[in-house]
C-alpha cells in the first residue's frame, strides 16, 4: 500500500486510504476528485473547543462549547415530535433539542450524567436551546482535557461526515508537506510581496490545521492573514473570469445602429414630459455604444421610478430604425405585460410591431409569433423566460434588453445572447435594474459590464413619507385605511409569510386578508401571494390596477410589479424581518401618481438593535444607493443580491463584505496578470471556479 508521503497531489482521491467508489461519489458531489482538491475544500467555520463557556453567559446566535449535568430528559409531542434534554452547570440551564433521535439515545441521556456539547445557541420557548448539538457523555476525569487547537468544519454532503473529511484532509496535508513543489504557486512574487501575502502552501496548511498558538478570534472572523491570502486569490479568480468573459465577448462583432435616429427624435417630442438630465446622459452613452461594431454590454442602474424604461425604449427605436429585432426580457409575467403595454402605446404611432411572448400563450398564437421572429422584419418582442425556449429563433436580433438583472444569472444572459448570434454577429445587451447595487458588488459581480447610473428622479415625483409604527397601533392603521379608501384611493398591505410558521410569529397574508375583510366591510380586499397560479396573480393585479380592489394584501411578489398611480398608502407588516433593499423596492410601488404617498413600517415589539438601525435608515433616507450600501454593511452581499439568482458564485473562503478592502488591490493584480502573466490566468480561474465558466460558449 502507498504511504502518505508517496502520494502526489495530482493523483485521484481514490489513491488515498479508505476511498472506494461509494465515497468517491460523495466526494465528487462537493467538487473533490483529486487529492489536491481536498486542500481547496476549505473550512467554512471552526469549532472552538479550547475553552468552555458558562451556560449563564450564552447569547442567542453564538456558537459555544459547554458542559453540564442532565436535569431532565423527555419526549415532547406537538407538530413535530422532539427529544428535549435540559442540562445545567450551576450558572444557568439550557435545553438540547433533537428532532431526529433513536430509542437508545433517549435511554442514554439519563439524569445525572455530565455532557459536553457544541452548537449554536438560539432562543427557544421560555429558555435558550441548542438544536442537534454535537455532544459526548463524560465518563471519567481524564476526559476533562480541552482541545489545544480549533477544529475545522467543512462544507459537506449527505453521508459524508466531518471526521471522515478531516482524516482525508490530513492525508492531503501530509502529501503537501512532503512535496511542497507539487502545489503550483500561481501568484507572481511581486504580487505576493506588494500585498504582504504568505505562500499558498503555508496559507492552506494554516487554515486546515490552525496551530495551538493561533489567533483564534481572527480565524473565527475570517480575517487571519492565511485566510486573507486565500480570499485574495479566490476573488482574483472571479475577477479574472468576468474580465475574460468580457474580453471574449468584445472580440465578437455586433450590428452598427444609426446614432441620430429620427424615430428617437419624434418619440421624445411625443412624450408628455421632459427627460431628466440623467436620462439624456444615459441614452447618449448607450447611443454611442450602439453605434460601434464592438458589442455593448451595459448595466443601467436607477432607482424605482427614475425612468429607465423610457431610455430602453429609445435604444429599442435606434435598433428598429436600423432594421433589427429587439428582445426585452423581464422576470415576471406581470412586469413583462406592463412593459408590453407601455411599448405598445409608445410605438403604435410609428407602426412598429410589438409582440408579447409568455409560456401561457395558446399554441396557435405562439406559433404565429415565433414565425414572425424567424422573419427578418423589425419587431420588438417582450416576454419572460419563454424567450429562452428552443422553439424561439430570431432572424435578426440586434438588441437584448434585460430588466431586473439580479433575477437572472450570467448564464441565462449568455443563453439569450447565443439565440441572437448569426454568422459571428452578436446582439448588443442592455441590462437594467431598479435594485441599486453597492459599488463594491458592482466592481466584483458585474466586472464584465460597463455601468451607467440614472441618479435623478423625474420632476414632480413626490417623496414618500415613511413612518415607523408599533404593531400595537394596528387598529389606528386599519382606521386610516378606511378613510383613505373612502376618498377613492388604494392601499397595499405587505406581509412576510404565506402560512403560519412556528419560528416566525408573523401575521400572515391569508390570515391578514381575512381579518381586514371582517374589520373593513365597505372596502374591497384582494389577496396575492407566490403560491397562487400565474393567471390568478395576473387577474388580481389587473383588478387592483383597474380600481376594482381597494386594499391589496400581498407578499413580496409585488416587489417587482405594475404601476398603480392611485395607490398612495403602503403598510409593511413585520417590517423588521425585511432587508433594506427589499423594503426600498416595496416602498417604490407607491408614490407613482400625483397624490402624496405614505409608507408605514409596522414592527413587532420588542425590537432588536439591528432592526432599529434598519428601520431608522428607511425612515430617514429615500436614496436607493445609500440604502443599498447600508444593507450591504448590515446583511452581506448574498442577501442583498440574492446570491443564487444574481449569478454570483458561492465563495469558498472570501466574503465580499468582509474583504471589500482587498478589491482595489485585486483589480490591479488582475490587470497585471492579464498583461504580464496571461499564461496563469486560466489555471487560476480553473482552480477556484472549476468548470463553472465556459468561455468557448460565449
Amino acid at each position: 500500500m502507498t504511504t502518505a508521503n508517496q502520494y502526489s497531489l495530482a493523483e485521484p482521491v481514490t489513491a488515498l486510504s479508505g476511498v472506494g467508489p461509494r465515497l468517491l461519489e460523495k466526494l465528487e458531489r462537493i467538487g473533490v476528485s483529486k487529492i489536491q482538491d481536498l486542500l481547496f475544500h476549505l473550512p467554512y467555520r471552526y469549532i472552538d473547543r479550547t475553552h468552555l463557556s458558562p451556560i449563564g453567559s450564552l447569547r442567542s446566535g453564538h456558537y459555544a462549547y459547554i458542559q453540564g449535568e442532565i436535569e431532565l430528559t423527555q419526549v415532547r409531542f406537538g407538530k413535530r415530535r422532539s427529544l428535549l434534554c435540559r442540562i445545567s452547570d450551576g450558572t444557568s440551564s439550557i435545553v438540547l433539542r433533537f428532532f431526529y433521535f433513536s430509542k437508545s439515545q433517549e435511554k442514554g441521556l439519563q439524569r445525572g450524567l455530565s455532557l459536553r456539547c457544541y452548537g449554536q445557541v438560539r432562543r427557544g420557548q421560555g429558555s435558550l436551546e441548542m438544536i442537534h448539538p454535537e455532544y459526548r457523555v463524560l465518563n471519567d476525569q481524564f476526559e476533562n482535557e480541552l482541545d489545544e487547537q480549533l477544529t475545522a468544519v467543512y462544507p459537506s454532503t449527505e453521508g459524508l461526515q466531518q471526521p471522515r473529511l478531516r482524516k482525508l484532509t490530513e492525508q492531503a496535508l501530509l502529501a503537501l508537506k512532503n512535496d511542497k513543489d507539487s502545489l503550483i504557486e500561481l501568484l507572481p512574487e511581486n504580487i505576493l510581496i506588494k500585498n504582504k501575502l504568505p505562500t499558498l502552501s503555508d496559507a492552506l496548511t494554516y487554515v486546515h490545521r490552525p496551530p495551538p498558538d493561533a489567533d483564534i478570534q481572527s480565524l473565527l472572523e475570517g480575517k487571519h492573514p492565511a485566510q486573507q491570502r486565500l480570499a485574495f486569490e479566490e476573488l482574483l479568480a472571479h475577477q479574472l473570469s468576468l474580465l475574460e468573459l468580457r474580453k471574449e465577448f468584445r472580440k465578437e462583432q455586433s450590428p452598427v445602429f444609426t446614432k441620430n435616429s429620427k424615430l428617437v427624435s419624434n418619440f421624445l417630442k411625443s412624450l408628455p414630459f421632459e427627460l431628466t438630465n440623467a436620462q439624456h446622459q444615459a441614452y447618449e452613452i448607450i447611443a454611442s455604444d450602439l453605434n460601434k461594431k464592438e458589442a455593448m454590454l451595459r448595466l443601467v442602474q436607477g432607482d424605482v421610478g427614475s425612468g429607465k424604461t423610457v431610455v430602453a425604449a429609445m435604444a429599442a427605436l435606434q435598433a428598429i430604425e436600423s432594421g433589427y429585432q429587439v428582445a426585452i426580457m423581464a422576470p415576471t409575467e406581470l412586469l413583462s405585460e406592463q412593459h408590453y403595454n407601455n411599448f405598445l402605446s409608445w410605438f403604435e404611432a410609428y407602426k412598429i410591431d410589438v409582440v408579447f411572448l409568455t409560456g401561457k400563450l395558446k399554441k396557435s398564437l405562439r406559433t404565429e409569433i415565433e414565425t414572425r421572429l424567424e422573419n427578418e422584419s423589425p419587431v420588438v418582442v417582450i416576454g419572460t423566460h419563454a424567450l429562452f425556449q428552443n422553439s424561439v429563433s430570431f432572424a435578426k436580433l440586434g438588441l437584448i434588453i434585460i430588466d431586473e438583472q439580479h433575477r437572472f444569472g450570467v448564464h441565462q444572459r449568455l443563453a439569450l445572447l447565443e439565440k441572437g448570434q448569426k454568422q459571428s454577429v452578436y446582439p448588443h445587451q442592455l441590462i437594467m435594474t431598479a435594485t441599486p447595487i453597492p459599488r463594491t458588488l458592482t466592481m466584483t459581480a458585474y466586472a464584465d459590464l460597463d455601468h451607467t447610473i440614472i441618479n435623478e428622479l423625474p420632476p414632480g415625483r413626490k417623496t414618500i413619507s415613511t413612518s415607523v409604527i408599533s404593531n400595537e397601533r394596528r387598529d389606528d392603521v386599519i382606521d386610516r385605511i378606511k378613510h383613505i379608501c373612502a376618498e377613492g384611493r388604494q392601499v397595499y398591505w405587505v406581509c412576510t409569510l404565506i402560512e403560519e410558521s412556528e419560528t416566525l410569529q408573523c401575521e400572515t397574508a391569508i390570515d391578514t386578508a381575512e381579518t381586514l375583510k371582517e374589520k373593513l366591510n365597505a372596502v374591497n380586499v384582494g389577496l396575492i401571494h407566490g403560491r397562487m397560479k400565474s393567471n390568478e396573480k395576473e387577474e388580481v393585479m389587473q383588478n387592483f390596477k383597474k380600481g376594482k380592489i381597494d386594499l391589496l394584501v400581498a407578499t413580496t411578489v409585488i416587489e417587482v410589479g405594475v404601476d398603480v398611480p392611485n395607490a398612495s398608502l403602503m403598510i409593511i407588516d413585520n417590517a423588521e424581518r425585511f432587508g433594506l433593499s427589499q423594503l426600498h423596492q416595496l416602498r417604490g410601488r407607491i408614490g407613482r401618481g400625483d397624490i402624496k404617498s405614505d409608507c408605514l413600517l409596522m414592527y413587532q415589539f420588542p425590537l432588536g438593535e439591528l432592526a432599529k438601525q434598519r428601520l431608522e435608515i428607511m425612515r430617514t433616507s429615500s436614496d436607493g444607493f445609500n440604502i443599498a450600501e447600508k444593507d450591504l454593511e448590515l446583511r452581506g452581499p448574498g442577501e442583498v443580491l440574492g446570491t443564487r439568482q444574481a449569478g454570483i458564485p458561492e465563495m469558498r473562503v472570501a466574503d465580499l463584505m468582509r474583504d471589500a478592502r482587498l478589491l482595489p488591490q485585486i483589480q490591479s493584480a488582475a490587470i497585471f496578470l492579464l498583461e504580464n502573466n496571461s499564461d496563469k490566468v486560466e489555471s487560476l480561474i480553473h482552480r477556484w471556479l472549476g468548470k463553472s465558466v465556459d468561455y468557448s460558449n460565449v
